[in-house]
């Protein structure tokens, strides 16, 4: 008589989750929409607040750092001086891209690792220069927020207590409007109050398949 042999039943593996690349620029209110994405149960991947942490978090990025923009790049206590940071690559395009080289490509595996732990279907990688650093080739999906510029001034004005001017030099280095729109999958135009913008978040988010 031939033994009967039970087998494990095979599993199908879990798969992977849809990457949403989620940005905006300043005054846009992408974080607002990140936290309400995260309200309706789905994780977001916050890419600017990692690279903080990881700034000084890994030794090799500290000497990297030091090496391109000098000693100074770190505080007496050893903890990456932002403000200096941010003053030397403001007006030198190319010192800024060398930054990004050496912090970015740690941020990607970073997030890789996070992505490897999460269960929902979709993901939210929150990055303010999605379409600038081309980013969104390795999404399923980019999401936009944006708003009209006189009311993205007036945010970031109240909120950082700038002056017009000031805003609106920073607003003049990133990626305009107008080419972020062209190369959204979806957007979310954050003109009016909270309860619209969440609205549209909720409609945008459940609309993706």
């Amino acid at each position: 008589m031939e033994e009967l042999h039970s087998e494990t039943p095979q599993t199908e593996p879990e798969p992977a989750p849809k990457i949403i690349g989620l940005t905006g620029g300043i005054g846009s209110g992408k974080t607002t929409v990140a936290r309400f994405i995260e309200e309706f149960g789905f994780p977001v991947y916050y890419s600017d607040d990692r690279a903080k942490t990881i700034v000084n978090e890994s030794e090799d990025l500290k000497i990297k750092i030091k090496e391109l923009l000098g000693e100074d790049s770190y505080d007496e206590n050893g903890l990456y001086d932002r403000k200096f940071v941010a003053d030397k690559v403001f007006n030198n395009r190319d010192l800024l891209q060398q930054l990004n080289e050496i912090i970015h490509p740690a941020v990607k595996i970073d997030f890789e690792n996070w992505v490897r732990k999460q269960s929902k279907y979709l993901v939210f990688k929150e990055t303010a220069l999605l379409f600038e650093l081309k980013l969104n080739r390795q999404c399923y999906k980019s999401l936009l927020v944006t708003a009209e510029d006189n009311i993205r001034i007036k945010r970031v004005m109240d909120r950082d207590y700038k002056t017009y001017r000031e805003v609106e030099t920073v607003m003049e280095k990133q990626m305009p409007e107008r080419d972020k729109i062209k190369m959204a999958d979806c957007i979310i135009y954050n003109n009016t109050n909270l309860e619209d913008l969440k609205e549209q978040t909720e409609k945008v988010i459940f609309s993706i398949e």
